[in-house]
């Protein structure tokens, strides 16, 4: 018998049972509840102890401080030449608070753009500091004398900082470090001659530079506080100094943001296809869920509230090799007391763990809700995929205190809204359309607020696609 004789034989016999296709028609099927993917483990959301706000707005009384200029400086590039924004000037303490743009105007044509290989010095320990040094690209050491006279690395400066800026209000200011490119820097210069030569042409510049060189006179703490008089250590009846707590006169306020959004469900939807589960509670049960993501989003990269964008310069850290060290975590916890959490990339725990592991370092890791965190020195290390990424493959690192007693971080919301169901969380109803569309109205409120300074900071540029 041939094959197609046998193939057909086959065929021709009768069917002994039901077939699985026909029977499922039949059967009952099981079926999981709606999935996404967009869900995370929100940890930012979970640390931030949250504070209930009356009235939309959350104000932060600080000590009067006299610290200026301490921003970052902006430029303008047009093919292989750099030249600042004159207006961006007004981050120089010397020249903070000064806004007439056709002086700032001529003082950004006098800044002169340079180039440093790695290795080369900027600014050399004990000279003559006659002009100062806005960093346009790269990387720069600042190397002072260590304690048995070896060199120290005193900061790493990074794209938009500048340095020397003391040596505008005076001709007896001296260098006291070394300022050594890392890598290959783009830098204009600003030397003081040329603000001298257009100050003696402009009475406003002339005024402020004189107000400029009164500021370092006034009384103020490590902090750049207002000082606190204080008599300790005397005997007998001596004279104690009288003082006053001063505060600041325009204390910044916080409002509540808010995201929101309109749900809506065909009523044929929610009246005949809810069984075995419910339309109407998956459809917004996913889209809280998108709401929180995108709340714990803004919490860290809003440009008015987000931890990145409001945490203070001096608390700004460049790594000293790229990847995120052990060296690098410690000096971003030194920086404040009591850190509680650190905030990173998941992909910046793993470059942090690799840089462990050449060291032989193992961190210890604890419980937090049936997951294993890891931590370094005790602080635990949180995966956060809000925080970005850029096209270079460096990200940032956010280390925090929390909490109103501590000075720390805290998320600010209102609770008791119209039908709430969460904190700070409500669906209302918004009727029917003439096309039976129900439609819900979600909307959450939220900010975060930073107490004090010191209370946030960010190890930035770290690399995570290193592997040697």
């Amino acid at each position: 018998m041939s094959v197609g004789e046998e193939v057909r034989t086959e065929q021709a016999e009768a069917q002994k049972s039901l077939g699985t296709s026909a029977a499922r028609n039949l059967a009952t099927t099981s079926k999981s509840v709606p999935q996404m993917q967009e869900i995370s483990s929100r940890w930012l959301l979970r640390a931030l102890p949250w504070v209930d706000v009356q009235g939309g707005t959350y104000r932060v009384n600080r000590r009067l401080s006299y610290s200026v200029g301490d921003g970052r400086v902006t430029f303008v590039k047009t093919g292989d030449q750099v030249r600042v924004i004159p207006a961006e000037l007004g981050e120089l303490p010397t020249l903070r608070g000064f806004e007439d743009p056709d002086v700032l105007g001529e003082l950004a044509q006098r800044c002169t753009q340079r180039e440093f290989a790695a290795g080369e010095v900027l600014a050399s320990f004990g000279s003559q500091a006659d002009e100062a040094f806005l960093l346009a690209h790269g990387r720069v050491e600042k190397i002072g004398t260590g304690p048995y006279g070896d060199d120290a690395v005193l900061g790493v400066l990074a794209d938009g900082a500048y340095f020397g800026d003391q040596a505008l209000l005076g001709p007896d200011n001296i260098w006291d470090y070394t300022a050594r490119a890392v890598t290959a820097c783009t830098v204009l210069t600003l030397p003081r001659r040329d603000l001298e030569q257009i100050a003696e042409r402009s009475e406003a510049l002339n005024a402020h530079l004189q107000q400029m060189r009164s500021v370092p006179t006034q009384r103020a703490n490590n902090y750049g506080e207002k000082e606190i008089d204080l008599s300790a250590g005397h005997v007998g009846e001596a004279v104690l100094p009288g003082t006053f707590v001063d505060y600041e006169s325009a204390p910044r306020e916080y409002e509540l943001s808010v995201a929101q959004t309109v749900l809506r469900i065909h009523s044929r939807v929610a009246d005949l296809y809810n069984q075995p589960m419910n339309q109407t509670e998956h459809q917004l049960r996913l889209t809280v869920e998108a709401l929180k993501e995108r709340q714990e989003y803004e919490l860290v990269n809003n440009a008015e509230f987000g931890l990145l964008n409001n945490c203070e310069y001096d608390q700004r850290l460049q790594p000293h090799a790229g990847a995120p060290t052990p060296d690098d975590m410690d000096e971003l916890l030194s920086r404040r007391r009591g850190s509680k959490l650190f905030l990173a990339h998941p992909k910046a725990i793993a470059a942090f763990g690799r840089e462990c592991n050449k060291r032989g370092l193992v961190p210890e890791s604890i419980d937090v809700g049936g997951h294993r965190i890891p931590t370094w020195r005790g602080v635990p290390i949180y995966p956060c995929g809000k925080i970005p990424v850029s096209e270079a493959r460096t990200t940032s690192i956010i280390c925090m205190r929390t909490g109103e007693e501590e000075q720390g971080v805290i998320g600010l919301r209102q609770t008791g809204l119209p039908d709430e169901i969460e904190p700070s969380l409500s669906v209302r109803f918004m009727g029917i359309s003439e096309q039976a569309i129900i439609s819900y109205l979600v909307t959450t409120y939220y900010s975060a607020a930073v107490l004090v300074p010191d209370a946030v900071g960010v190890l930035e540029d770290v690399e995570i696609g290193r592997w040697q």
